[in-house]
């Protein structure tokens, strides 16, 4: 008698309530491990759990597999200001306004600023009400302006000017700003967020969180995966506050992902494409990943004549468009990647810029990740949905395992190497 399979469901239907588990409060990391590569690692091979740690990953891979990591840098996005009549009024600088093309542009300008922000107390503050904060670094003392211009959808718009004219945003931050831990991280940032929040690689300054895989390495294991022939590479992709953003909708059809900026050189598509077969690409976090399966895409809407340079001749990737085409017809990896230096090359690009919405789900098949090294993350989260999309129902196997063994949980928790 021939079984009948039931049909993949579209992610436009996945509702968000079937992708939750029972996450208690104590389970929630508030301080990082004393030592980064001691902390645990969970190693799912094709269905088979077991637990280990960061300090011994390269037992857990095989010789020649290349690790992607994204080495965005965490600014201090969260500014303080106090209003005349002693009320505090809180700025998370969220993403650059649309006026700039991208996230490195929008850190570099002098003098003022426009930034689409979270704002603690903005039932405190007018529009176009401007306050004002007097700034001591080393040898400088300016002053920094914020003036409320607007509201959006999800963001308030605020412009933001100082006195020292020489300075680029990025310095004003640093002098001015803070490091905003996660929300679900109870505690104020100190001094040891400075380090612990970032990477030991970190890099190319624009991101708000921190790419939270990456965050176990250190020097220590970089020295193991070069003595047992593991390659390594970057990719920078600006990681938004929306990475927390919950799920508020039932089904997914009705949620907008949060657009996120990548910046690939043309020196790792070759590489990539360098990868003899047999041999792993994996993505370090989840950010890596997206990164990693946007640059397939955006090499197949190149091929089918459907690029989209509507944004400052940047390259733009929507939520549902890998779930628009038809699978037999797609292109191999091999031809999407040559496809996007390819066109690289003819537009004389170095590097790619691109943004994308990327919403990896269950039905979704990797075209480029062979495996992926992730933390553990919110229940009813995109994080939690991607998971699902690369190892199935086994998420639950995972997570409960997880919780039953003792791990640390989100962006300073344990984490997990997924072997499908």
């Amino acid at each position: 008698m021939r079984q009948l399979v039931a049909p993949i469901m579209h992610p436009r239907d996945l509702s968000i309530s079937d992708y939750t588990y029972a996450l208690p409060d104590e389970r929630i990391a508030p301080v990082p491990a004393p030592n980064r590569d001691e902390s645990k690692l969970l190693v799912y091979d094709k269905g088979i759990i077991s637990t280990s740690i960061y300090r011994e990953l390269d037992q857990h891979l095989a010789a020649g597999s290349l690790l992607i990591f994204n080495n965005t840098r965490v600014v201090e996005a969260r500014l303080l200001f106090r209003k005349p009549t002693g009320g505090m009024i809180e700025i998370f600088c969220l993403q650059p306004d649309v006026r700039y093309p991208d996230v490195a542009t929008a850190l570099q300008q002098t003098r003022e600023v426009y930034w689409q922000c979270m704002i603690g107390g903005a039932s405190k503050w007018k529009p176009g009400q401007v306050l004002q904060k007097e700034i001591s670094a080393g040898n400088k003392n300016y002053t920094l302006e914020a003036r409320y211009e607007g509201k959006g959808d999800d963001h308030f718009l605020i412009s933001l000017k100082w006195s020292e004219e020489s300075l680029s945003f990025a310095e004003v931050l640093h002098d001015a700003g803070a490091i905003p831990l996660p929300p679900y991280i109870k505690r104020m940032a100190d001094e040891g967020d400075s380090e612990r929040y970032q990477t030991i690689y970190a890099k190319e300054e624009g991101s708000v969180a921190a790419p939270t895989a990456g965050l176990h390495f250190t020097d220590t294991i970089f020295q193991r995966l070069r003595a047992k022939n593991i390659d390594t590479d970057y990719v920078t992709l600006h990681v938004g506050a929306g990475t927390f953003k919950p799920v508020k909708a039932a089904v997914m059809e009705d949620h907008t992902m949060h657009a996120e900026y990548i910046d690939v050189d043309r020196s790792l598509i070759e590489r990539i494409l360098q990868q003899p077969a047999g041999h792993a690409v994996i993505p370090v976090g989840t950010t890596s990943m997206r990164t990693l399966e946007s640059l397939y895409w955006l090499g197949v809407m190149l091929i089918k004549g459907e690029e989209d340079l509507s944004a400052h001749g940047v390259l733009q990737l929507d939520q549902w468009y890998p779930y628009a085409q038809e699978e037999q017809s797609l292109p191999s990896s091999r031809e999407a990647l040559t496809a996007l230096l390819e066109w690289m090359q003819k537009q004389q690009r170095p590097q790619l810029l691109a943004s994308t919405r990327l919403l990896i789900a269950p039905g979704y098949k990797p075209k480029i990740a062979q495996a992926l090294i992730t933390n553990f993350h919110q229940p009813q989260s995109t994080l939690l949905l991607l998971v699902a999309a690369l190892i199935g129902e086994d998420w639950r196997k995972v997570y409960q395992y997880a919780l039953d063994n003792d791990f640390r949980f989100l962006s300073y928790g344990d984490g997990s190497l997924l072997c499908w």
